[in-house]
C-alpha cells in the first residue's frame, strides 16, 4: 500500500504587482499629504488670524460704518461723538447692537432736520426704547418718532426737542398699554389724521385717547380716519346742530366738552333719526360712528385723557423696554460693545495699513493694464500651480482608492488562506489521528489474526505462481528442504512474518509438525504412484526405487532448482529479471516403441514441459 498525500496551495497572483503600484503610489501621495498638509495648516494659521482679527475689529467696523452713514447728513464730530455713545450704553442696557441702533439715527436726522448736541443722541436713544416697548421694528418707530415731530413741531420747539421726544415715547408706551394696541397700529392712526387735530388746538394726550379708544374695534388707520372725519365736520355741525364747539378764541373745544353738548341735545344714546340728524351735520358715517362709540363711555375716555396728560419723561417707556430684556442677550451686547471700544482704539493704526494694501492692489492693477504679457505669463503659472496641486490631490486619491482595493482582496483572499491553512491543519490532525488508529490498530490481537489469513492466502497464491520451482526443488532437495523454504519466504514477504519475527521459536515447532506431516504426505503419494504404475500402459519413474518400463518415458534431468539462498533468492531473482521469463530444463529424452503419431509426440512434449 502506498501513502495517499493531499496538498492544498493558493498562489496570489495579484497583490504582488498591486503592491508594486501601491508602493509607489503611496510614496507619492505622502509627499502630496506633506504638502497639503503644510498648506493646510500655512493656511489654517493664516485663516485663523484672519477671523481673529475680524471679529475684534468687525463690531467696531459696523458702528463706524453706521457712523459714517449719519455723518454724510452734514452731523458734526460732536454730535457724532455723543451718538456713539449712547448706543453703546443702549446696546448694554437693552441687549441689542449698537450699530443696529445707530443706524437708525440716519433716518431721524433724514425726517427731523436741524438735530444739534444731544438731540440727535436723545431722539435715537428715546425712539429705540419706544420701539422695544411697543414689541415695533426701529425703522417703524423711527418713521413714528418724524411724523409725530411733524405734527407737534411747534410744541418740541417750545419745550425743547430732546424733552418733547421723551415725552413722546413715554406718553406712546402709557396708550399701548391703555388700549391694547402697539406702536405700529399708534403711529398708523397718527399718519392718517395729520396734523388736522393739532391745528385745531388738540393737545398730543387728547388725540392719544381719542384714537387709542377707537382701537378698541377697529385698525389705527381705520380710527385716524374716522378722527380726520369728525374733525373735518366740526364746523359745520355746530351751525347746523345750532350747538357752539369753540371757544371765544375760536379754537376748537376739547372731545369731552363737545360730547357732553351732544348728549345734552340727543341723550346719552342715538337713535336713528338722530343718527341721520348728525349724518347730516358732520356730513360723514365715520364721523357719526366716533360719535356713537365714544358716547357710550365717556368716562374712561376722560380718565384716558387725564392720564396720559399727566406722562412726563419716557420713564415708562424704558421701564416696559427693560422688562422684555433677556439677561444673557445684555450679557452678549456688553461683550460685543466692549470689543467695539477695543476695535475703534486699534482702527487708527490699522486704517492706514490696510489703506497701504488696497492702494498696492490699485498698483498691481496698473502694472497688469501696463503689461498685458507679463500678466498672462503669471496667469501660466498660476495655472501651472494649480495644476500641480490637483495632480498631487489626485495622486493622494488614487492612493486611496489603492489602499481601499487591497483591503477588499485582502479580505477576498485572508479568508481563503486562513481556510487553507486550517484544511492543512485538519489535514496533519488527520494524518496524525490515522497514525494512531494503525497504531492501536495492529495492537489490538484480532488485526493479527487477520493479518495472517491474509499472509497465508498470499503465500497460497505464491505457491501457485511459482509451483514449478517448487516442485523442482521438492524432487531436488526433498519436500523438508522446499517447506523450509516456503518458511523463509513468509517470513520474509508476507505480513504473517511478523509474527514469526517476535515468535519464531513457538511457530518453529508447529511448522515442523507440519513438515512431518507432509514427510507422510509425501509417502502416500509415493504409495498412489505405485499402485497406478500396475495400470496397463502406465510406467511413472520414481526415483531411484522406480522399475524400467519399456512403455514411453519422460526423463528430465535437472540441475540444481533452488540456488544458494533457497526459495526467496530464487523468487527474488525472478522478480529483478524483464517481462520475458526463460527456465532451462535440460536434456529431454523421450524413448518410443512402435509408430508414434503427431498427437502422442505432443502430449509428451507437453509432459516433458511440465
Amino acid at each position: 500500500m502506498e501513502k495517499l498525500c493531499f496538498k492544498l496551495g493558493l498562489k496570489d497572483n495579484v497583490t504582488g504587482p498591486v503592491g508594486k503600484i501601491q508602493k509607489k503610489l503611496d510614496g507619492l501621495a505622502g509627499h502630496a499629504r506633506k504638502s497639503f498638509t503644510q498648506i493646510g495648516v500655512g493656511a489654517a494659521g493664516m485663516w485663523g488670524a484672519g477671523q481673529g482679527l475680524d471679529a475684534m475689529l468687525s463690531p467696531a467696523r459696523d458702528l463706524n460704518k453706521a457712523l459714517a452713514e449719519v455723518g454724510s447728513l452734514d452731523v458734526d464730530s460732536v454730535a457724532l461723538g455723543k451718538l456713539n455713545r449712547a448706543a453703546l450704553g443702549f446696546s448694554i442696557d437693552y441687549g441689542v447692537a449698537a450699530d443696529a441702533v445707530a443706524a437708525s439715527a440716519y433716518d431721524i436726522q433724514s425726517s427731523i432736520s436741524g438735530l444739534t448736541g444731544n438731540e440727535l443722541a436723545s431722539f435715537t436713544k428715546a425712539s429705540n426704547a419706544l420701539a422695544k416697548a411697543t414689541k415695533a421694528d426701529a425703522a417703524t418707530i423711527t418713521d413714528y418718532t418724524g411724523t409725530m415731530f411733524g405734527i407737534f413741531k411747534a410744541q418740541a420747539n417750545e419745550m425743547g426737542k430732546a424733552t418733547w421726544v421723551e415725552q413722546l415715547a413715554g406718553k406712546t408706551a402709557t396708550a399701548v398699554q391703555m388700549f391694547k394696541t402697539t406702536g405700529s397700529q399708534m403711529s398708523a392712526a397718527f399718519t392718517a389724521i395729520g396734523a388736522n387735530a393739532t391745528s385745531a388746538g388738540i393737545d398730543m394726550a387728547e388725540q392719544m385717547a381719542v384714537m387709542g379708544s377707537l382701537q378698541a374695534t377697529m385698525s389705527g388707520s381705520e380710527a385716524g380716519t374716522k378722527y380726520k372725519s369728525f374733525l373735518s365736520g366740526i364746523g359745520g355741525a355746530q351751525e347746523k346742530l345750532g350747538l357752539d364747539f369753540t371757544d371765544a378764541n375760536g379754537n376748537m373745544l376739547g372731545m369731552m366738552d363737545i360730547l357732553t353738548k351732544l348728549k345734552g341735545k340727543f341723550g346719552d344714546t342715538l337713535d336713528v333719526a338722530e343718527g341721520d340728524e348728525l349724518k347730516k351735520a358732520f356730513g360723514s358715517d365715520e364721523a357719526v360712528s366716533l360719535i356713537k362709540l365714544l358716547m357710550s363711555d365717556t368716562d374712561s375716555l376722560s380718565e384716558s385723557i387725564a392720564k396720559l396728560g399727566n406722562v412726563d419723561g419716557m420713564s415708562k417707556a424704558e421701564q416696559m423696554a427693560k422688562g422684555m430684556v433677556d439677561p444673557f442677550d445684555r450679557l452678549s451686547a456688553g461683550g460685543r460693545a466692549l470689543t467695539t471700544v477695543l476695535g475703534q482704539a486699534l482702527l487708527p493704526a490699522i486704517n492706514p495699513i490696510v489703506d497701504a494694501f488696497a492702494n498696492g492692489s490699485a498698483t498691481m492693477l496698473g502694472w497688469s493694464q501696463e503689461f498685458p504679457n507679463l500678466t498672462r505669463w503669471v496667469g501660466y503659472g498660476a495655472v501651472v500651480l494649480i495644476g500641480f496641486t490637483g495632480i498631487l490631490g489626485a495622486a493622494a486619491a488614487a492612493s486611496g482608492m489603492m489602499s481601499i482595493a487591497t483591503l477588499g482582496l485582502s479580505t477576498i483572499f485572508g479568508p481563503l488562506g486562513r481556510a487553507v491553512a486550517w484544511s492543512k491543519g485538519i489535514w496533519v490532525a488527520y494524518s496524525g489521528s490515522q497514525w494512531l488508529a494503525n497504531f492501536a490498530l495492529w495492537g489490538f490481537p484480532g488485526t493479527w489474526i487477520i493479518a495472517a489469513i491474509v499472509g497465508v492466502v498470499a503465500a497460497v497464491g505464491a505457491l501457485i505462481y511459482w509451483w514449478d520451482d517448487l516442485a523442482a526443488a521438492f524432487t531436488d532437495a526433498g519436500w523438508s528442504e522446499a517447506l523450509y523454504a516456503a518458511f523463509d519466504f513468509v517470513k520474509l514477504f508476507t505480513p504473517i512474518g511478523l509474527l514469526f519475527t517476535f515468535f519464531d521459536e513457538g511457530f518453529e515447532g508447529v511448522f515442523k509438525s507440519i513438515l512431518g506431516w507432509f514427510d507422510s504426505l509425501g509417502g502416500a503419494v509415493h504409495w498412489v504412484l505405485e499402485k497406478m504404475n500396475l495400470l496397463p500402459g502406465v510406467d511413472i519413474s520414481m526415483g531411484d526405487d522406480a522399475t524400467p518400463s519399456t512403455s514411453p518415458s519422460l526423463e528430465v534431468p535437472r540441475t540444481a532448482a533452488v540456488p544458494a539462498g533457497g526459495v526467496q533468492q530464487k523468487i527474488i531473482n525472478a522478480q529483478s529479471n524483464s517481462q520475458s521469463r526463460t527456465q532451462s530444463i535440460g536434456k529431454v529424452v523421450i524413448t518410443t516403441e512402435g509408430k508414434q503419431d503427431a498427437q502422442t509426440i505432443r502430449e509428451q512434449l507437453l509432459m516433458a514441459g511440465a
